[in-house]
């Protein structure tokens, strides 16, 4: 054979398996895109969304409340004062309810795909 012909003979080879390993390639990809993603539940636990940061409600409810209390109490002078401590009181207490209820998580379903 002539040296001509055996490099046209190699060359077309080798566009063969090129080609072949080129197809193949194609194929690995293809099939690795055709499958479905396994998707699943999972429950995820995560703190509640604070709608009263400054916890403004709980300290009010309590003021006014305490107020109301403190006001059945004595007489005079008296009364003044412990509407005024039952007031104070009752501020700090609605602030520290509202702070427990806000601090608690609340559990959400999510959904996860691989």
């Amino acid at each position: 054979m002539k040296p001509n012909i055996k490099s046209m003979i190699a060359a077309a080879v080798m566009s063969c398996v090129m080609v072949t390993g080129a197809a193949s390639a194609q194929n690995n990809k293809s099939s690795s895109k055709s499958k479905a993603p396994r998707c699943y539940d999972v429950q995820v636990q995560r703190p509640k969304q604070i709608k009263d940061q400054h916890k403004i409600a709980g300290t009010a409810i309590g003021a006014v409340a305490g107020g109301l209390l403190g006001n059945q109490v004595g007489g005079g002078n008296g009364k003044k004062l412990a509407t005024a401590a039952g007031a104070v009181g009752g501020a700090f207490a609605g602030r520290k309810i509202q702070e427990n209820q806000q601090n608690k998580t609340e559990t959400v379903i999510e959904r996860r795909c691989d």
